[in-house]
Formats: structure tokens, sequence, C-alpha cells
């Protein structure tokens, strides 16, 4: 049995509904991030399993009890908030042991574990200090283990970067990521920075308007999205409209250009529209290697992007936009020139509504 299920969760506010229909199964020591848009009920679902709130229908259960109508001080959950929510008037010590405090745990048995965490966290010389006296990096830190220090089940995290600044978060996350292998601690992370998911998680669950839309690794979110929304809110894309011309063969047409796809068109119809999508590094130059689908489109536009050179293409009526490595032995074409270009069935995507 999964260590924390959410079985057909629901939030309904009196003038919106928060989360729908939400159902997920998580693993002992996994880091699952909730990802998406403002507003998609990734935090609504959290605070769920927190205890913050309680969902209108659906079970949560952890490691086999069902905590679904526990309150938040009976659930074995430690919580990481965006703005740190650190006692001021406390030591950062003294912020980390506040939880065992409240346990009424031995004074003894909290300065030894809050000596772990300063150690955990690489702030050992840092226990006297107030939280005033640290950076936002630090303090981020200290919320983290205050919230390990009680040896949670399951570690929540609420955007718990988005207030720092970008070379910061990229170092933070990696450290969070570390900590949480270290420990072996299921985690949850929530986050609208497809980024910061990409890079952290076992699984992403990609929300949308308070349902999950897919949930996935990093690679099959990336590389195989299933819906539309899915498609564009993760990395850039191509996307245009194409008609179903063999279904058993996979075969779309793109302003008469006939794409292979892998994708299963085995319930469409010859003559069905369809929305296909491919991403931008998907496509190559044909000099370097021919695969199933081969292409003509007009070079509209050249954009140097670092490691990486755009090339904008028209494909008929349709704009496509076809990465590849900048390196010093590449021979471009010029604006206005004609070019063939490939890309493999598997990279056709069909997308779902």
């Amino acid at each position: 049995m999964s260590f924390l299920v959410l079985e057909d969760i629901s939030k309904v506010f009196p003038t919106a509904v928060g989360v729908e229909k939400f159902d997920l199964s998580v693993e002992r020591g996994e880091f699952i991030s909730f990802l998406g848009p403002s507003g998609c009920g990734k935090t609504t679902t959290l605070r769920m399993v927190a205890g913050f709130e309680s969902p209108t229908t659906g079970k949560i259960i952890l490691d086999g009890v069902d905590i679904t109508d526990r309150p938040p001080n009976q659930r074995n959950v430690g919580m990481v908030f965006q703005s740190y929510a650190l006692f001021p008037n406390m030591t950062v010590a003294q912020n980390i042991g506040f939880g065992l405090k409240i346990r009424k745990e031995p004074e003894s048995a909290i300065k030894q574990r809050v000596a772990e965490m300063l150690a955990l966290i690489h702030l050992e010389q840092k226990g006297n200090s107030f939280p005033h006296q640290l950076s936002g990096g630090q303090q981020q830190r200290v919320a983290l283990a205050r919230a390990l220090a009680i040896r949670p089940q399951v570690l929540l995290l609420d955007e718990p970067l988005s207030a720092l600044d970008a070379k910061i978060r990229v170092s933070l996350r990696a450290e969070i990521r570390a900590i949480q292998r270290q420990l072996g601690i299921t985690a949850i992370y929530v986050t609208h920075d497809q980024e910061e998911a990409l890079s952290i998680s076992d699984r992403i669950v990609v929300m949308h308007e308070g349902k999950i839309e897919q949930v996935g690794t990093p690679f099959e979110i990336y590389n195989f999205p299933t819906t539309r929304f899915v498609a564009n809110f993760v990395g850039s894309l191509n996307t245009a409209e194409a008609e179903v011309v063999d279904p058993q063969g996979g075969i779309v047409a793109l302003h008469g250009i006939r794409l292979v796809s892998t994708s299963d068109l085995k319930e469409k119809r010859k003559g069905d529209k369809v929305m296909i999508a491919i991403r931008p590094e998907r496509i190559g130059f044909i000099a370097e290697g021919e695969k199933e689908n081969v292409f003509e489109g007009r070079v509209e536009n050249i954009t140097f992007l670092g490691s990486v050179v755009r090339l904008q293409l028209r494909v008929g009526e349709t704009i496509f936009n076809m990465d590849t490595f900048n390196r010093p032995s590449l021979q471009l074409p010029g604006n206005g020139d004609t070019i063939r270009v490939t890309c493999s069935s598997k990279a056709v995507l069909v997308l779902s509504e």
C-alpha cells in the first residue's frame, strides 16, 4: 500500500471549487511536486494534507491511518511556508526546537536534536542568532530545520523559495533535495516554477483549475505531455491543428504534409481534426540524420540564445521554432531560405483536450 493516499479529494468554497476529484498515491521517500499556475488548487491540496483545510469529500490516509478529520497538531506532518514564519523574538535554536518543546520532549533531547538540525543545514554557528540577523536563504533553511526537527512522516513545502533571488533559489532547491534524500523523508513541494519542479522531483502533479492534468516523472511530463495545457505550460512548444489521415498508422496531415506520430489515434476517424505538438529541440537539420518525418520550412528569423540557436520556420501557414546547439561548426541558413528539416515519430505528439 502507498505511504500517503489522497482519495477522491475535493474542496468546495462558498464561491468556487478549489479542488476537484484529486486522486494521488505517494510512495515512502518520494519527492512529489504540485506544479501549476496561481489559483489551480495546489496550495489548497497541500493545506488539506497538513490539516489546515478540511476536504469537502474524500479521504487522506497516511501510512495506513485515516487522518482526514484529525487536527494539524495530531498529524505528524512538517510544514515549510513561503514567508519563513519564524518567531522573531526567538533565537535560531529556539525556533528549531519549538515543535519539540510543544510536544514536551526533555530539554536534553531538544538540545541534541537542535544541534543535529543545525549541522544538517550547515548553520552550526548561528544557533544564538535571531532571524533578522540572517539572510533570506538562511532563514528558509532554519524554517526547513524546524519542520524536520519533529521527525515528520511527511514534509510539506509551500513555494518555499519564491521570496528569494534566482541564484539562491537554485542552490537552496538543490540543498533541500539533498537533505530530503539523505533523510529518506516523503515530501510534497508546491511551485509554479516549471524548471524548479523538473529539476528536483521524482514525480510531478500538474494541476489546472482544481484538477490533475497529468502525473508523471519530469522526463514524462516534459517529453510526453498528454493534454494541451501540460504541453503549453511545461517548456516551449510548437502546436498546430492537423487532420487525421490514417488512424491505424498514426498519420496526420499538416498543410498537406504527412507526419507520422506514435500517439494513439485508434479512437480517431479519418478527417478528424487534432492538435499536434512538437518540442523545438526535437526538430533537426536533415543533414544531421534523416528521421521518419521530413518537411520543408522557410526561415523567418534566427535568434542566438547562448548555447542554443533558435530558428523560426514557416511551415505552410504555421510558425515553428527549431532549437539547435550552438557550436563552432554549425552552418546556418539565411533568412528567407527554404530548408528541409526532420523529426522522429515520437516527437509528434497528438494532444487530448
